[in-house]
């Protein structure tokens, strides 16, 4: 790790604020809670230890590159610790003004470089991934993953066994632009389809439209939206984020809504941070900050209002993980298992560390496979001890790597349960 003096190591551009830093008063609560302290105990892996190391480099006593980057790179971004903390120190904001600086600041080694390059280059584009889509399928039907599950390295063995199952017809459906309910309307709502969401859980968007039409909700969907700039925002990719930001605003801010509604946990944490992300331009800041106001998960929507919609009798246990940028980020914890259990018959449990993450955490997973994975059996396990029929979760990403590690139970989003209850339909 460069040695410095003086002069802050951070550039000028939005740094790690002093006051943040010194709120932490290093007291540890947040160590049982840290999935990557919980992994190695180290204490530069642990929150106070990154924010002591901001607290360096802000001094200009360490530089940004070396272990300094590594540590920082580790970071689940969970934001556990934010629940955990009893003196309300802000590392939510702390690590998403640090990750842009290394982004901005520090040459990554050409592997790793390409490598997250490749990752931005697909999955904010719906074409691209439709694309993808296509040749995932041919891919999975070729034979070709079992022969190169054990030479491939640990990032592309990492990405094969992520990918998720392909169904063209999702892939490449369309959902409507309107969606009426049958009775009165009593909210009128915007829905996020997303990029990767709308291509692969194609599924639960549909489910997502027939719910709160069920509800009295008059739901439209624009066609000409695409990725939040969540995965960038969480990565560090500011400029990726905030362009992101700006389109999303634009295509939803004309709608006559009274709501944005969410059903992916990353994504929506993401668009209730708008207002921050573009605080300091002064042509989108107000927007932001309208924008952000109207954003809501699917299930504090369905939380707020009072169930119209006939619910079939389910007869079983159901397991909640909380998805970390629902729980955590948002602090969206009880909604989810309030609208669970509208649904008779249903018995909804929690699980044993169910403040670890399960090593999804955005692009976390696929450019840190080793921790993730150590992270994903840790979480399957936990599922296990308490022996649910159905295992339920509102984040892509979470499905995909709890899947990953525990095929023997069967996995959806939490709407689509909903949806079966109500509707009758099997997605």
């Amino acid at each position: 790790m460069t040695e410095l003096s003086g002069q802050s190591s951070f550039d000028s551009h939005n740094p790690p604020e002093r006051e943040l830093l010194d709120d932490c008063v290093h007291c540890g609560f947040c160590l049982p809670t840290c999935p990557t302290y919980q992994l190695w105990g180290e204490e530069m892996d642990s929150p106070r230890g990154r924010i002591y190391l901001m607290d360096l480099a802000e001094r200009g006593e360490i530089g940004l590159d070396g272990s300094f980057t590594q540590h920082i790179d580790a970071c689940l971004g969970c934001m556990a610790c934010v629940t955990a903390c009893p003196s309300g120190v802000q590392y939510d904001r702390l690590l998403e003004a640090t990750r842009p600086q290394i982004e901005r600041n520090v040459e990554r080694r050409t592997p790793d470089r390409l490598f997250r390059n490749a990752i931005f280059a697909l999955f904010p584009y719906r074409r691209r991934l439709r694309a993808a889509a296509v040749l995932g399928l041919a891919y999975q039907k070729s034979g070709v993953p079992k022969l190169l599950e054990r030479v491939l390295p640990p990032r592309l063995r990492a990405a094969q066994a992520l990918l998720p199952p392909v169904r063209l017809r999702d892939a490449f459906a369309s959902l409507p632009r309107r969606v009426r309910p049958k009775g009165p309307v009593r909210r009128r709502v915007a829905m996020l389809s997303g990029c990767v969401q709308d291509v692969f859980f194609h599924e639960v968007n549909a489910a997502t439209q027939r719910v709160l039409a069920a509800e009295g909700c008059e739901v439209l969907t624009p066609r000409q939206q695409g990725c939040c700039g969540a995965l960038g925002l969480h990565a560090g990719r500011e400029e990726h984020a905030v362009d992101r930001a700006k389109r999303t605003i634009a295509t939803f801010e004309k709608l006559p809504v009274d709501t944005i509604v969410v059903n992916v946990a990353g994504c929506g944490s993401s668009m209730k941070e708008y207002a921050h992300l573009l605080a300091d331009d002064p042509e989108w800041a107000d927007r932001a900050r309208e924008f952000s106001a109207k954003v809501r998960d699917v299930s504090e929507l369905l939380a707020e209002l009072e169930p119209r919609a006939p619910r079939q009798r389910m007869e079983a246990r159901v397991a909640y993980h909380d998805a970390c940028h629902l729980g955590h980020a948002q602090g969206v914890r009880e909604q989810p298992r309030a609208v669970l259990r509208t649904i008779p018959g249903l018995e909804v449990v929690d699980l044993p560390e169910a403040e670890l993450c399960c090593g999804s955490a955005g692009i976390y997973n696929l450019v840190q496979p080793e921790p993730a994975a150590e992270l994903g059996e840790r979480k399957a396990g936990n599922v296990r001890a308490v022996a649910p029929d159905l295992l339920v979760t509102a984040n892509p990403g979470c499905l995909l790597q709890i899947r990953r590690y525990l095929d023997d139970v069967p996995m959806m989003h939490p709407v689509q349960l909903l949806d079966r209850a109500i509707n009758g339909t099997e997605g």
